[in-house]
């Protein structure tokens, strides 16, 4: 059985909703991880409630995630300790992270921080429609990916 690891702590509501109804079918095993409790435990739905440390959730899912679970998270430096351990990572805009891109987007995040320290922050970014389709696109086709590599 797959098994999703949610950093749940920022992970918008419309995406945890969405990977309820997933997990009706009975094929994916759902694991939100947070600082508190995000959503209630159903059949194929456990909600680990970690301490309010510094990367507590992290730490966990990072303990727990397998090579054919999927993970999704917004943290960049917790993506690249996943892709480290071969985890499939994703997050919430649909974006996959790998071995070929993920310098890249540790780069990025340095210079963001850079420029945000020098007074020129990036606007918060909106989450609408668009980027929910392309999460839900980018999280089929690893979910179908995973499934064909399990035995």
């Amino acid at each position: 059985m797959t098994k999703i690891w949610v950093d749940a702590d920022s992970c918008p509501s419309i995406i945890r909703n969405y990977l309820i109804k997933l997990t009706e079918s009975g094929k994916i095993e759902l694991n939100f991880v947070a600082n508190k409790i995000i959503s209630e435990e159903k059949n194929s739905i456990r909600m680990i409630v970690c301490e309010s440390g510094k990367d507590s959730a992290d730490n966990y899912i990072f303990e727990n995630a397998e090579k054919n679970d999927l993970v999704i998270t917004r943290d960049i430096l917790f993506a690249a300790r996943l892709v480290d351990k071969k985890i499939t990572v994703i997050n919430d805009r649909g974006t996959c992270f790998t071995v070929d891109n993920i310098q890249k987007r540790l780069e990025d995040r340095e210079y963001d921080m850079q420029m945000a320290q020098l007074g020129f922050g990036s606007k918060k970014k909106s989450f609408g429609e668009k980027e929910f389709s392309k999460f839900r696109e980018c999280l089929d086709r690893q979910l179908r990916r995973i499934a064909q590599l399990q035995p």
